[in-house]
């Protein structure tokens, strides 16, 4: 029975993380190669779109690694991976742009994004602890147990729900400022919203797995107790 919720459930969503994550490399690697007409860097780009909102207290740091940019809301703090900082891709200045959109998000409060700050010590806590308690519980027969872990483990998949929106909003400021602002031709453009949107691909898998991992802690909660 575990297997059989494993393999119908979760292993689909494994196998398109794998298949996103894959995408998103490819994507972003094959944009890399492409140079903006207007010879404008991630670092630029960020710069630019955080002036464009007023934005003054946000510092902008190259980071090392690949794909590791993110924006740091605790520090106001924009970190740019030396791909992305320092050249002139349209890749470099999409994930930029998106990074950016975190930063613009965080400066208006964004509910969304503002939920998901709150979420994130019950989530490494959920995921972290919530499904082994769960199935400690199943094997042990304990129900408290069982139900402590379930809840601690959903109290993370809502951060990965919650994820999603704020994700895909901050995409659509980055493409709406750059294109308001002509740093990208049409065509550029286009380049990259394939580039966010295999990135966004992979947001979507690991919510789709953290839900269906979920659910199949429930189900298999329900076949305990029905025993």
């Amino acid at each position: 029975m575990f297997d059989y919720y494993y393999l119908v459930l979760v292993m689909p969503t494994l196998i398109l993380s794998v298949c996103a994550q894959i995408m998103v490399k490819s994507t972003f690697s094959k944009y890399s190669r492409i140079r903006c007409s207007r010879k404008i860097t991630g670092q630029d780009a960020a710069a630019l779109l955080m002036k464009a909102n007023s934005i003054r207290d946000v510092r902008i740091e190259a980071t090392g690694g690949s794909l590791t940019d993110h924006y740091d809301p605790s520090a106001k703090v924009l970190r740019l991976s030396r791909p992305v900082y320092n050249e002139n891709s349209i890749a470099a200045v999409g994930v930029a742009a998106h990074e950016t959109g975190h930063a613009i998000q965080h400066a208006l409060s964004w509910g969304p994004l503002v939920m998901r700050g709150t979420l994130v010590p019950v989530a490494n806590i959920g995921s972290m602890f919530g499904p082994w308690l769960a199935m400690a519980g199943i094997f042990f027969s304990m129900p408290m147990l069982i139900d402590i872990g379930i809840l601690l483990f959903g109290g993370a998949v809502l951060f990965y729900v919650i994820t999603l929106p704020v994700e895909f909003d901050a995409s659509a400021r980055a493409i709406a400022i750059l294109r308001s602002n002509n740093v990208l031709t049409p065509n550029e453009l286009k380049g990259v919203k394939k580039v966010l949107t295999a990135a966004a691909l992979t947001y979507v898998a690991s919510a789709l797995t953290a839900l269906m991992s979920l659910l199949r802690l429930i189900l298999l909660s329900q076949s305990r107790r029905r025993r």
